[in-house]
C-alpha cells in the first residue's frame, strides 16, 4: 500500500495560494503571489527537498497540474528531471489535456479513485499545492504525512489548506526543523486516534459554571 505524503508552503493563517509568483494563480483577486521568495534561501531549500523525499509520483489537482505542466516540462535541474519522469496523477475531468508525459486522469469519485490507487503497490504519492485534493483527502482520513513549511507572514485572503470539512484526527509530530529567515518546517504522522482532550476546570463546577454552560446551550 502507498502513502500519501504532503509538502506544503502555508503562511501564518494558513493560505498556500501562489507561493511561487505574481502571476502563478490570482483567482479570488489574490495578489501576494511570490510571498515564499523573500524568505527562501538554501536551507529552506533543504527543508523542501527533505519534505519531498526521493521516492514518490505525484498527486495533482487540475490548477495545480496546469502550473507544473505549463512550467516543469522546460526545466532541466534535479527537480525537473524527476518530475518529468515519474507519474503524475490528476483529479481533473476530461476539459484537461493531460499533455504532461506519465500523466494519468483520476476518473470517478475522487476519494474513491484515490482509495483505490493508495492500495496498489507503488511509490508515495506526494502532494503538491492541489488545496482542494487536500482537503478532499483529508475529510475522508486518506492523508498519512503532512509536511508543513510555515513562513512568517500573515496573507489574509486566499485558497486555505484546511476547512471545517477535514476528520478529527490526532496527529504526531515527527519532525520539526527550522531556518534563519523564519521558516518552520513541521512534518506530522497520522494516528489512529481521535483527538484527546482533558480539562484544567474544577471536578466539581461551581453553580456559576453550570448557568454558564446552560445560557450557552441555548445559545447554540
Amino acid at each position: 500500500m502507498r502513502r500519501i505524503r504532503t509538502a506544503t508552503f502555508v503562511s501564518l493563517d494558513g493560505v498556500m495560494q501562489a507561493p511561487g509568483g505574481p502571476d502563478e494563480d490570482t483567482t479570488g483577486g489574490f495578489r501576494f503571489g511570490g510571498w515564499v521568495w523573500p524568505h527562501f534561501d538554501e536551507a529552506s531549500g533543504g527543508l523542501m527537498d527533505e519534505a519531498m523525499g526521493r521516492d514518490y509520483d505525484l498527486l495533482l489537482g487540475r490548477r495545480t497540474y496546469e502550473i507544473f505542466a505549463a512550467y516543469w516540462p522546460q526545466m532541466d535541474d534535479e527537480i525537473g528531471r524527476t518530475f518529468n519522469a515519474i507519474n503524475k496523477y490528476v483529479a481533473a475531468g476530461p476539459e484537461t489535456p493531460l499533455t504532461w508525459a506519465h500523466s494519468h486522469r483520476l476518473e470517478g469519485d475522487l476519494p474513491d479513485a484515490v482509495r483505490a490507487l493508495k492500495a496498489t503497490e507503488g511509490r508515495d504519492l506526494l502532494i503538491q499545492g492541489s488545496s482542494e485534493v487536500i482537503r478532499t483527502l483529508l475529510a475522508h482520513d486518506l492523508i498519512d504525512q503532512l509536511t508543513l513549511l510555515t513562513f512568517p507572514i500573515i496573507l489574509g485572503k486566499g485558497k486555505r489548506w484546511f476547512d471545517q470539512g477535514a476528520r478529527p484526527r490526532a496527529w504526531t509530530l515527527i519532525r520539526t526543523r527550522e531556518t534563519t529567515t523564519g521558516v518552520v518546517a513541521n512534518t506530522f504522522q497520522r494516528t489512529d486516534q481521535p483527538p484527546p482532550t482533558g480539562s484544567f476546570g474544577e471536578q466539581t463546577p461551581s453553580e456559576a459554571e453550570l448557568a454558564r454552560r446552560e445560557r450557552w446551550a441555548r445559545e447554540d
